[in-house]
């Protein structure tokens, strides 16, 4: 009688913080923090909670280390390619942690939590780093490169978070809705204040139909730059 040859079973990938992480942005994406529990997570890994634990303590380390990896990952999409001088690599450096904050809505509020509360965790530290070289290289006198570093972060940060906050409030319209509908929405409701009252807001107001939000944030961060360069340098 021929011997049946037995499969090898199949080994499942082993868990590790790493795989851990990458299942709590995933989570955090879908449902938000509110979505981020250890029973979900457990679920999705096909694990028990015990086993998380080992590797991560509570939510707010998992935080943490979701938070770090979707700015390292940012920060690594930024870095693509060598830059042309200090300038551009700030605005790679905004364009990737602009796209990172569009891409994973949670992204903005974990941010500015963690600069207010727990700034040494990994996500602060790699922004100012990388950001802070860049106003080195530009020439800012080393007394005022700390205020330059923090201008340019709480723009590109409040920025990209409000843009989040912009998007996620247009799809709250109603189901499906498209962007330029809520626009169309915001702009209707400014053409009708008050003339007198807001003579700037009704006269900007059909600009807003047609802007495009990322070219709007690197408008503002080659504003910043500009007065970089006429004060220091």
């Amino acid at each position: 009688m021929a011997t049946r040859t037995r499969r090898p079973e199949r080994r499942e990938e082993p868990l590790s913080r790493e795989r851990i992480v990458g299942a709590a942005v995933e989570l955090l994406d879908q449902a938000g923090e509110a979505g981020l529990t250890f029973r979900a997570l457990s679920e999705r890994l096909a694990t028990g909670p015990g086993a998380i634990y080992w590797h991560v303590a509570n939510k707010d380390e998992l935080l943490a280390a979701a938070t770090g990896d979707a700015v390292s990952a940012a920060l690594a999409a930024g870095a693509a390619g060598p830059p042309d001088s200090p300038d551009a690599a700030i605005r790679a450096i905004a364009l990737g942690l602009f796209d990172a904050i569009d891409a994973h809505p949670w992204l903005g509020t974990q941010l500015a939590l963690q600069m207010s509360r727990s700034p040494w965790q990994s996500a602060t530290p790699q922004i100012l780093e990388r950001i802070g070289r860049q106003v080195r290289a530009l020439g800012v006198p080393e007394g005022s490169q700390f205020t330059t570093i923090f201008a340019l972060v709480y723009y590109i940060l409040g920025a990209a978070g409000q843009n989040a906050v912009n998007r996620a409030s247009a799809g709250m319209l109603r189901p499906g809705v498209a962007r330029n509908e809520y626009l169309d929405a915001v702009v209707t409701q400014w053409e009708a204040l008050d003339p007198e009252e807001y003579p700037f807001i009704r006269a900007a107001a059909g600009q807003l139909r047609e802007h495009d939000d990322r070219s709007e944030f690197l408008a503002g961060v080659d504003v910043i730059l500009a007065g970089i360069t006429s004060v220091y340098l």
